[in-house]
């Protein structure tokens, strides 16, 4: 898998070159240099805003609130941060997510929780992606090409998004586990039929706490809708805030069916492009748009690993003092006291 979406961030990257020397690099920088330093700031805080609305979705993940809102904030800036660089990292940015919590709550409770959160986030962002597509319907007309691309990725994610909530509420997990360990694709214990009833029992007894965290992505869905506004008026597009809900909700419906390319490299580009072109503003319009929202994320990833950095060496402090002097003494005793810290889950499947 890692070696396919090497080969998808490869083919990305040569599609946004394509993209650039085909806009024009002396147009493109033109355009990014409009940019103002306190108009890039106020974008990433526009999108800090949302990150955090978003995490308070997270909470009400959980069937009861234990973890203090600033370790959860903390432990989503990293695991995004991991998700958007993945294609060089060894574990997911959701696995970072439970390493942060492990001393807040059990990995029985934080992996249910961030696979009922990534649910309720593509709930909301189909929600967006319908209100883009009825939007869009005032503007263009139904056979246009831009309005077939809205329709089949609404379709793509509203079908992706019953499967995996069927897979969640049927026990599906645990039965594929079987099939897998039946095949002997993987070893399957009891964490599996752990996790299918934690999931099942979420939904059954918790179920508007569900509803909240469906609330409160959208709500940091209309923040990201904000910040799109923003660029765009930041490289000279005047733009309404309904033309903001068309720009962003195309864009998390391309994220979302291009899980698997790294950060959707190229492929947002592309979309970007083809839908400012549809809209008037022109192909290479959408191309500096997705490029100065590129340069926020690297912004946040920078402050993504600061914290995981900053909380791996936290994490560090207190086993080096739990070490008894019988331990200081045996050779190989600190990588044991080491291996104890390291990042595993109950859930893990062999």
């Amino acid at each position: 898998m890692r070696r396919i979406r090497v080969l998808l961030f490869g083919g990305g990257a040569a599609v946004l070159i394509w993209l650039v020397l085909h806009v024009g690099p002396s147009a493109i920088a033109e355009s990014i240099t409009r940019v103002t330093g306190w108009q890039f700031a106020l974008i990433c805080l526009a999108h800090g805003l949302a990150m955090a609305v978003d995490t308070v979705g997270w909470r009400y993940a959980f069937t009861r609130d234990r973890v203090p809102f600033l370790r959860l904030l903390a432990a989503r800036t990293a695991g995004e941060a991991i998700n958007l660089v993945t294609v060089l990292a060894s574990v997911g940015g959701e696995a970072v997510k439970t390493w942060i919590l492990r001393r807040d709550v059990p990995y029985e409770e934080s992996v249910p929780s961030v696979i009922v959160a990534k649910t309720a986030a593509v709930v909301s962002q189909a929600i967006f992606l319908l209100f883009g597509l009825l939007i869009s319907w005032t503007i263009l007309s139904w056979d246009s090409p831009f309005m077939t691309g809205l329709l089949w990725l609404l379709l793509i994610e509203v079908a992706a998004i019953g499967g995996f909530m069927a897979t969640q509420v049927t026990g599906l997990i645990q039965r594929a586990g079987r099939l897998f360990g039946a095949l002997g694709m993987a070893r399957v214990d009891g964490s599996v039929a752990r996790l299918d009833h934690d999931l099942r029992r979420y939904y059954r007894e918790h179920w508007r706490r569900f509803l909240a965290s469906i609330g409160w992505h959208a709500l940091g869905g209309a923040l990201a809708v904000v910040e799109t506004f923003l660029i765009m008026h930041s490289i000279g597009l005047h733009a309404s805030l309904f033309t903001a809900v068309v720009v962003d909700s195309l864009g998390a419906g391309i994220r979302f069916a291009t899980f698997l390319v790294p950060a959707s490299l190229g492929a947002l580009e592309s979309g970007n492009a083809a839908a400012f072109a549809a809209l008037g503003y022109g192909a290479g319009a959408g191309l500096v748009f997705t490029l100065v929202r590129r340069a926020r994320q690297v912004v946040w990833i920078g402050l993504g690993i600061c914290v995981l950095v900053l909380m791996g060496a936290r994490a560090k402090q207190p086993q080096q003092a739990d070490v008894a002097p019988a331990d200081r003494a045996t050779p190989g005793a600190g990588a044991r006291h080491a291996s104890r810290g390291s990042l595993s889950s109950p859930y893990r499947e062999g």
